[in-house]
């Protein structure tokens, strides 16, 4: 029975003890507090008698170890200094009195403390800097790895010697595409070198929409001086002021110009820092940072985030230059430019007009012929433009004139009414950007005899948007050794052998262009696109006095580069061959070298438009 009774006992006692455990408190502490590091054992004190073992237990403060470190500073008692426990912090000696600091801004201070972050994007979420573009090759880009084993030398220098517009408008669609490519950078050129570069030439060429979307293709913590600069100008050139902030609130150091403070003032207002915005520009005037134009223009934009009150008048007065940032912000607040300012601008401005939403759409209209002719917008492109024109209740019936006649050249009734509205709108001057304009009208003529006289400048059009099948059509039409003739001879795809060299010397009997640059221009794109047979050639180019195959460090690189159909370098060295405002700083020498590295690396469809619109063109 006892031995049943102690069985219960032991198992009732095991049971508790299973519920305990199961339902007690758990141990919160992090484990180097319930097994701290090993340190030097105090000396023992002897075992409490059974007295003081009966007293309630006394709190004590904890004795240091023979280290000196302290675990948990506790504040001293009765009186004593701890200026022997508690360490101190030497500040350096130019650090700012507590004064100074609250009259900072926050980035200041946290500038000063060192609390800036340094991403704005999670870990798991940022981006390597290789393949940086916005167009893969299955989009139509370039092969990503073909500049892997170019020298970086070599590329660097060709993208910083790109610094301007391309003379043929289907050379800088060319030069675009591939810039925008994704990309491996070549060797020994940085990632982040190698987009800067891309991105400063784009800009170059007024692709900015292009290059403010490559570098949105790299995160904020990886900038660098270059790129900053390159994206600020692309940011500028597209009306997007804002969209520079997320990396001038990250890396704010980038720069140290009165343009890059002013819009660090005006990013602080659109994060809801309004009033410290706004002294921020007031304190611009005192310290002179930037001209009083450009701050003016900065306070009426940051004054819509929402807190401002204070109107700003902008004066013009003693301005005497527009800069990029000066006509960004003009734009984005509607503020109207005098003329005195705007008379003489280059195109790149035009071209800004374009791109900058905020630009009235009658003066985008205006100035889309520089765009399409530059090869910025497309022919349906700049159709679009003027069919919101058309479309706008806006605009009365004398500002619509230009879109009634591109109207009438689409829908008119007969062909006959539709090519008198194309005719109107060429005029007689030659303005190549009306030919882009109306590139798809002409495609939709018939082929006739009586339209024979127009048949060169309706191939010319249509060529101008690469239909050149359909400008085909019209070679049943145009007799041997004419303009459109030359066209046709230029861009047709599926040639077979050479051209006839009878037809090639009636047009040059026939050329009236000055120095028979027109002729020079034909026998070099058909040379380089190997449709003339060579007695042929050197024949043509002794009456025309011109040497083609002189040699130079630039015809060298890209020849080789087309022997070996690297087609990416092949278009990098086209669009530096190419620089130029127009086809009279085009030579027939670069054409050919251009145009017979182009078909060797396979890009035959690009050589051909480059050749015939040299011929248009020149």
């Amino acid at each position: 029975m006892k031995r049943a009774v102690l069985m219960v006992t032991a198992a009732g006692l095991a049971l508790t003890s299973s519920l305990a455990m199961a339902g007690g408190p758990e141990d919160l502490l992090p484990p180097m507090f319930r097994d701290p590091p090993p340190q030097q054992q105090p000396t023992p004190t002897p075992a409490p008698s059974a007295s003081q073992t009966a007293r309630p237990a006394q709190p004590s403060t904890p004795a240091p170890t023979s280290s000196g470190e302290v675990v948990q500073p506790l504040p001293s008692g009765g009186g004593q200094s701890s200026s022997s426990s508690t360490p101190r912090i030497a500040l350096p000696a130019d650090f700012p009195s507590l004064a100074e600091i609250n009259a900072m801004e926050d980035d200041e201070v946290n500038e000063l403390l060192g609390l800036r972050p340094k991403f704005d994007i999670p870990a798991a979420a940022r981006r390597a800097v290789e393949k940086v573009g916005i167009l893969s090759q299955a989009e139509g880009g370039f092969p990503a790895g073909s500049l892997r084993n170019q020298p970086g030398a070599l590329v660097a220098a060709t993208l910083q010697a790109s610094n301007g517009p391309v003379a043929s408008r289907w050379g800088h669609i060319l030069l675009r595409r591939v810039l925008a490519s994704r990309l491996d950078a070549p060797r020994g050129l940085d990632p982040v070198a190698f987009a800067a570069l891309r991105a400063q030439a784009l800009n170059a060429i007024g692709e900015d929409a292009v290059a403010r979307s490559l570098v949105q293709d790299i995160d904020g913590s990886q900038y660098n001086r270059a790129l900053a600069d390159a994206a600020f100008a692309a940011y500028l050139g597209t009306g997007d002021i804002l969209g520079m902030c997320p990396v001038a609130r990250l890396q704010g150091d980038l720069r140290e110009d009165g343009e890059w403070e002013l819009l660090k003032s005006i990013c602080s207002a659109y994060l809801g820092e309004a009033r410290s915005a706004d002294r921020r520009l007031q304190r611009a005037f005192g310290t002179g940072v930037a001209e009083e134009i450009d701050v003016r223009l900065a306070q009426r934009y940051a004054g819509a985030a929402g807190e401002a009150s204070r109107a700003v008048n902008i004066e013009w007065d003693g301005v005497d230059a527009l800069s990029p940032w000066r006509y960004s912000l003009a734009r984005a607040v509607g503020e109207d430019i005098p003329e005195s300012l705007t008379a003489d601008l280059d195109a790149d401005y035009a071209i800004s007009d374009v791109l900058i939403p905020a630009t009235p759409l009658l003066r985008r209209v205006e100035v889309a012929d520089t765009a399409g002719e530059r090869g910025v917008l497309s022919s349906s492109a700049m159709v679009d433009l003027y069919s919101q024109l058309w479309a706008s209740d806006l605009y009365d019936a004398a500002d619509k004139g230009t879109a009634a006649q591109l109207r009438e050249a689409y829908v008119a009734n007969s062909a006959a009414q539709r090519l008198e509205a194309m005719r109107s709108l060429w005029g007689d001057e030659g303005d190549y950007g009306r030919l882009v304009l109306t590139a798809y009208a002409a495609a939709r003529l018939p082929v006739t005899e009586t339209m024979a006289d127009d048949a060169a400048t309706l191939i010319a059009s249509m060529l101008s948007a690469g239909l050149d099948r359909n400008a085909m059509r019209w070679s049943s039409v145009v007799p041997e050794g004419s303009q459109g003739w030359a066209l046709l001879a230029l861009a047709q795809p599926d040639i077979q052998g050479a051209v006839d060299g009878g037809a090639v010397d009636e047009f040059l009997d026939n050329d009236g262009s000055a120095d028979m640059r027109r002729s020079a221009f034909l026998v070099a794109g058909l040379a380089g696109l190997g449709r003339l047979e060579a007695d042929d050639l050197e024949d043509f180019t002794d009456r025309l006095g011109r040497n083609l195959s002189r040699r130079s460090a630039w015809s060298d690189k890209i020849s080789r580069a087309g022997e070996l159909g690297n087609s990416t370098l092949v278009a990098m060295l086209a669009g530096l061959g190419m620089q130029g405002s127009g086809w009279d700083r085009m030579t027939p020498r670069h054409l050919y070298f251009i145009v017979r590295a182009l078909n060797a690396a396979g890009l035959s469809a690009e050589a051909r438009m480059i050749a015939a619109e040299a011929v248009a063109r020149g």
